[in-house]
């Protein structure tokens, strides 16, 4: 069996040294916790807490520490830190079992010149407790909710200091998996019945056609039979967006990973043309996998650059543009996200507005164009959006989810937060073509 606390030092270490993704770490090193089902838990646990509380670990413990912690090889950094999370945060830990465990993981690691460091440490931490900095100072906010300094000042421009602590809280919060239902197979009633007999905890959530679930899905027959795909809310309101009917020509510019061209294809009946497009071929064929698995024959997929107009795509009633992004919006289920440096932003902000005048070539008069991200920057979101106009008269903004709140006022815009619409941070802008 593998020891959880040595599998996350490994890959809490790794992603310390070449910025891999949490996502894509955990998934990889779980497959060797077999059946142990506590051990895995464990460890995704640590790896994620440790990774999602970093700059508030990191400000506990470096008040007990002589030189700065830059100059702290990664795999001590790595051992504070997840001594420090565990003494915090995990109850059930006892303080003892979390000091001597991370000195342990030194030794064993090769580092036994540091153990006496991470053993003071880390008693101190036990003894003084976390005495975080209360107040609305932007440095204070960093520090509670371990958000860098600059991505505090992003949010509390632009949308106020209220929403910003209130987001920032919300993405260290237990996150809930969503699924769309597949209503060509079954009913929300009936799907929920069935995961509920294969022993799925469920429940309705704030759309007719998605339930909240927990655990792993894939290995369910309702997963097998194409009952639902995981997607979370804020993409199917987007999907919704679309306002597709039946006998519909739906494009998808950047479909991976399929969800919102599933749910579009169940909003059209599966009857009509959806094409998804992506540029990776592994990608395109998921989707193709994942359309095979639900029975929805009307999605073809293609092979294609977002970016660049493809004269062989039809005239459509719909277009998609969720572009790439920052991700800043999913903070809470990928949050080595905030971490990167917000300048980055730069480098996605042409592509961004390249996809949507490309996709904008593809829409029949009357017809819809949606551009969406996961991101809560205003430069990737509604600053794109104005430019399109400012350069497309032929389109307009039609309002986007008029019922629902805002943070602020963006017109016929919409930036969706998990604060106050219970789903991932994320932003809408639909327009049509006169």
């Amino acid at each position: 069996m593998n020891d959880p606390r040595q599998a996350a030092f490994a890959v809490l270490t790794k992603m310390q040294k070449s910025g891999a993704y949490s996502t894509l770490a955990v998934d990889s090193a779980a497959g060797a916790f077999g059946a142990d089902s506590t051990a895995r838990a464990f460890f995704t646990k640590l790896v994620y807490g440790v990774t999602e509380r970093q700059i508030t670990l990191d400000y506990v413990f470096s008040r007990y520490l002589t030189k700065p912690i830059k100059t702290l090889k990664p795999e001590v950094l790595t051992a504070l830190r997840m001594g420090t999370y565990q003494l915090l945060y995990l109850e059930r830990v006892p303080d003892s079992a979390a000091v001597n465990e991370s000195v342990k993981l030194i030794k064993e690691n090769g580092f036994a010149f540091a153990a006496g460091l991470v053993n003071a440490v880390l008693r101190n931490v036990a003894r003084d407790g976390a005495n975080l900095p209360q107040g609305d100072e932007p440095n204070a906010l960093s520090v509670r909710y371990s958000a860098p300094v600059e991505l505090v000042n992003l949010l509390c421009h632009h949308y106020g200091r209220e929403n910003t602590e209130r987001f920032l809280q919300s993405a260290l919060e237990p996150k809930r998996q969503t699924v769309h239902v597949n209503t060509l197979k079954t009913t929300p009633q009936a799907l929920m019945e069935h995961l509920q007999s294969e022993g799925v905890e469920c429940e309705p959530t704030r759309l007719p056609d998605a339930l909240y679930v927990s655990g792993s899905l894939t290995a369910l027959t309702a997963y097998a039979e194409g009952l639902f795909h995981t997607e979370d809310v804020a993409s199917q309101l987007c999907a919704q967006t679309l306002a597709l009917k039946p006998g519909d020509t739906f494009i998808d510019l950047c479909a991976a990973p399929g969800g919102k061209t599933f749910t579009a294809a169940e909003l059209m009946h599966d009857e009509g043309t959806v094409i998804a497009c992506e540029l990776h071929p592994q990608r395109a064929e998921l989707i193709r996998q994942g359309a095979e698995r639900l029975g929805l024959t009307c999605v073809q997929t293609k092979v294609a650059d977002a970016a660049e107009f493809d004269p062989d795509l039809p005239e459509a009633d719909a277009v998609l543009c969720d572009v790439p992004c920052s991700g800043l919006g999913v903070i809470g289920k990928k949050p080595e996200i905030k971490y990167k440096n917000l300048d980055d932003v730069k480098e996605l902000l042409p592509v961004q507005f390249a996809i949507l005048c490309t996709g904008s070539r593809y829409v029949k008069h009357g017809g819809r164009l949606v551009y969406s991200t996961c991101s809560v920057n205003p430069a990737e979101n509604r600053k794109i959006c104005d430019k399109f106009l400012a350069q497309a008269p032929e389109f307009h903004t039609v309002p986007v989810l008029p019922d629902e709140p805002r943070a602020v006022d963006e017109g016929d815009y919409i930036t969706l937060f998990p604060h106050i619409h219970s789903c991932d941070g994320f932003f809408i802008a639909a327009f049509e073509r006169d």
